[in-house]
């Protein structure tokens, strides 16, 4: 509670200070920044994905500081944020869902999404006795399948994509100093 109090005086202070108050705004918490919808002018409309998505699955937007705060690192109110995206190589999951169901049996599937050994494979077995065809076609619906570059579907519209979360040594949670 007495964080918020502070928080609450702090603001008050900077409404005093002419000018504002030069802050690093790559360190801003949440409420101390706003970034515009970006449904309107950040997302490109070919892949669902913020523009510039990088393979790191990164991508940088423009954000605008509260009132008060000045970025270092612009001179202004606005500064860039690094936000998560799914970066996309133009691999649609609608296109190597069909061509699964309707030509999987010949490998057409596995040859659109890079995989030129496998649908080798299937093409001269008949989709593995059509047996191999079925486990693509749920296997390409559940995405464990994905295109061979890592790269992830485009999902037109903001569709189900999957986000698989895994457990390992590093995801627990870290004893706060306020607890």
């Amino acid at each position: 509670m007495t964080n918020f109090l502070q928080f609450i005086v702090f603001l008050g202070f900077l409404s005093y200070v002419k000018g504002g108050i030069k802050v690093d705004c790559n360190g801003l918490q949440m409420g101390q920044f706003l970034c515009p919808d970006p449904r309107i002018e950040q997302i490109d409309p070919k892949t669902q994905q913020f523009y510039g998505c990088t393979k790191e699955n990164s991508a940088k937007i423009w954000c605008t500081a509260v009132e008060g705060l000045i970025c270092g690192e612009t001179g202004n109110t606005s500064f860039t944020k690094e936000v998560p995206c799914k970066w996309t190589n133009g691999y649609h999951f609608d296109t190597a869902l069909l061509l699964s169901i309707f030509l999987g049996m010949f490998g057409i599937d596995r040859f659109y999404l890079g995989y030129p050994a496998i649908g080798l494979m299937k093409f001269c077995t008949l989709g593995f006795m059509f047996l191999g065809q079925l486990v693509d076609i749920v296997l390409i619906a559940t995405q464990v399948v994905g295109p061979a570059d890592n790269s992830s579907y485009v999902i037109a519209y903001y569709g189900a994509g999957i986000t698989i979360v895994q457990s390992n040594n590093w995801t627990y949670r870290l004893p706060q100093d306020d607890w």
